[in-house]
This record gives C-alpha cells, sequence and structure tokens, in this order.
C-alpha cells in the first residue's frame, strides 16, 4: 500500500467575518469568506460547504461504483447534501451531513436495491469514513429515475 499526500495553498487577510481568502488546488482558486449567515462576507464558498463538497465528491464517485459493481443500470448520478451548524455562535459544531443521491438512468423498479448500495457508498467513502466519527454522516432520500 502507498501513501499519498495532497497538497493546497492558502491564503486569507482580514479579521473574523472581515476575512476573505483563497484555496490554491490543483489548477482552480476558490475564493472563500464566513458566510453570510455566519456574520461574514458571503464571498465566494466557505469552509463549510467545502467540507460538504469534500464528502460529497468522495460519496458519489463511491456510490457510482458500487452502482455499476452491483450491475445497477445508472447514466448519471446528482446529488444534494444537507449540513447542519449546532449551537452558532456559542458552541458551533458540525453535526450532521445527510446525502441524498438521484440517480438517473436506473430502474425504479429496483428502488431497495439502488438504497442498499447507496447505504454501502456511505460505509466504503474514505472521505466519510473519515468525517464520520465526529458527526452524524447519512444518507437521506434516494430517487430513482429511468432514463
Amino acid at each position: 500500500m502507498a501513501d499519498l499526500t495532497f497538497t493546497i495553498a492558502a491564503a486569507w487577510a482580514g479579521t473574523g467575518p472581515e476575512g476573505e481568502g483563497a484555496i490554491r488546488a490543483g489548477d482552480q482558486q476558490i475564493r472563500y469568506s464566513a458566510p453570510a449567515s455566519m456574520g461574514g462576507k458571503g464571498v465566494g464558498t466557505n469552509p463549510e460547504e467545502l467540507l460538504l463538497s469534500a464528502v460529497t465528491a468522495c460519496y458519489s464517485a463511491t456510490l457510482y461504483r458500487v452502482l455499476t459493481s452491483r450491475r445497477l443500470p445508472v447514466a448519471r448520478l446528482a446529488l444534494r447534501a444537507d449540513g447542519l451548524v449546532e449551537n452558532y455562535p456559542d458552541a458551533a459544531r458540525f453535526s450532521r451531513i445527510v446525502v441524498h443521491p438521484t440517480v438517473e438512468g436506473g430502474d425504479p423498479a429496483r428502488t431497495v436495491e439502488y438504497e442498499a448500495a447507496a447505504h454501502r457508498a456511505r460505509d466504503l467513502c474514505f472521505i466519510g469514513r473519515t468525517v464520520r466519527d465526529s458527526l452524524d454522516y447519512a444518507v437521506g432520500t434516494v430517487d430513482v429515475r429511468p432514463a
């Protein structure tokens, strides 16, 4: 087994909600700040959305692999992820992530199999495994749509 290293670069200027930053990841530059709902500038994305994005990106690729390995028809996946931050601002913590996959080009008669695959992908996604001991990471509604 190999160890892998991933590196990003970030720059930040400003104090608290007045601050703004940028992350360089691969060939992408992503602006970020505190979200407006937390009194921030609301510029670009925010750390909360980035956490949801990491979990959802890993989950989507894992789910696609699980579906194809189980020979379940799939043309494309669309996902929504909801994240909950509790007790803001005094003792804020990210407490819950729920992913809601939509399988396009699927077989609705096999929805139970798609739901089982969705839960299996949750268990296999290594980014999800990284966070699931510190928050509730769940699969919500699995929507299967025919081609």
